[in-house]
């Protein structure tokens, strides 16, 4: 008998999942999180996405056309869609070595016109936003704190989502759903944001696209007719299901192509009954054992290391951040050999390098490896040998 990580190292049509996948075990362990999670704020309304969660946070502001929105130069063109589909215009700020604002970059002008910045907890490596908080309040700045990537956790003094005027999060990057975003406050009353139900035939989609992943990657043993069924009936009614994230999520995409078209869509009925249903503990357990053990297989010296190599007890990661100096040739070998990994090496367009940017190398030099539940300790293995493979040789045992 072949494990799954053996099967993907044989057969290339078949990679690492690229987000989390419905199993068994994902019903099995704490329903509580042991952690805080944004889901746990008082005002919280579901969407779409995540990048329709900021879309509706920038809309609830009422700010006036055209007002500058500050966003990071480091970015995924998903977090800068929603400001322009707001009618808004995003200005970049530059990022400290943490990934945090470097607010004493940000001109003085621009902080009084500005009506809000949005601050993400980049790699789900969730950190204090005292001093963002308190410029915010100084220069009267609605403060948008992003949990795309810290779904869980501590950021410093406070939970994750406590920081902001509004927080958003995505809960496809940490949960086996379909679609789904969050937006969410701690101190202001949420009204309803007037969306629309989804058809039926996209509700009943949905839920078969949950199937024919778990299916693809070997995952909920025992309902092979029904995921086989509904597999033909999804191929035959809108063709193969993926686990690629859409084109605008994917550097190969081009960066003003993220899609906002269904911001103002409810989520499916199905990411609202998973995310009541599943074990939660598991996913936190599962993610940081993961991140941890890619940290310490990877550090290799000046071809490449993990940007931030420790995790603190209360931080739930994303992504494991990787710094490789030869970026260009490894990214492409790693994909090409189904590892679940990632770069944002094409930004919104006009934006600009800054001279106090720490970031401004991370574009080219800068991966991000998952580290999310569904990979499994063989996956992981595997994934920390190839990846080693491709950074020390000259990309011919990649796969």
């Amino acid at each position: 008998m072949h494990t799954d990580a053996q099967r993907r190292r044989t057969d290339r049509m078949i990679s690492l999942p690229r987000r989390p996948i419905l199993d068994w075990s994902s019903f099995l362990g704490g329903r509580s999180a042991g952690l805080p999670s944004v889901a746990d704020l008082p005002y919280r309304r579901m969407t779409t996405s995540g990048r329709a969660a900021i879309f509706h946070a920038l809309r609830l502001a009422r700010l006036a056309p055209g007002t500058p929105v500050l966003v990071p130069t480091y970015h995924c063109p998903t977090m800068i869609a929603p400001v322009v589909a707001a009618g808004l215009r995003p200005v970049f700020y530059a990022l400290e070595c943490t990934g945090l604002p470097a607010l004493d970059s940000i001109d003085a002008a621009l902080a009084r016109q500005a009506g809000a910045i949005l601050v993400p907890h980049l790699f789900g490596i969730a950190r204090s936003l005292a001093k963002v908080r308190q410029w915010c309040d100084g220069t009267d700045t609605l403060l948008i704190e992003d949990c795309a990537h810290a779904f869980y956790g501590m950021a410093g003094e406070r939970p994750v989502g406590h920081w902001g005027d509004y927080a958003t999060a995505s809960l496809t990057k940490f949960l086996p759903v379909p679609e789904g975003g969050l937006l969410a406050s701690a101190c202001r009353p949420l009204p309803r944001l007037g969306l629309r139900a989804q058809a039926p035939l996209a509700q009943l989609k949905g839920l078969v696209d949950v199937l024919h992943l778990a299916a693809d990657h070997g995952r909920l043993k025992g309902l092979g007719t029904l995921v086989h069924t509904a597999l033909r009936w999804r191929r035959r009614a809108t063709g193969p299901a993926t686990d690629m994230p859409p084109a605008a999520q994917d550097s190969a995409a081009p960066a003003f192509a993220a899609d906002m078209g269904r911001h103002n869509e409810a989520p499916l009925w199905v990411s609202r009954a998973l995310q009541g249903a599943l074990a939660q503990e598991p996913i936190i357990q599962a993610r940081r054992a993961n991140y941890l053990a890619l940290a310490r297989a990877l550090d290799l010296g000046a071809a490449a290391k993990p940007l931030f190599p420790t995790l603190d007890a209360a931080t739930v990661p994303y992504a494991m951040p990787f710094w490789v100096q030869d970026a260009q040739r490894v990214y492409p070998q790693l994909r090409a050999a189904g590892v679940a990994v990632f770069r944002w090496d094409r930004l919104w367009p006009d934006t600009p390098s800054i001279a106090a940017d720490h970031a401004r190398t991370w574009p080219r030099h800068l991966l991000q490896v998952l580290c999310h539940q569904a990979l499994r300790p063989e996956d992981m293995a595997w994934t920390i040998a190839t990846i080693r493979r491709c950074v020390d040789t000259d990309g011919n045992a990649c796969s």
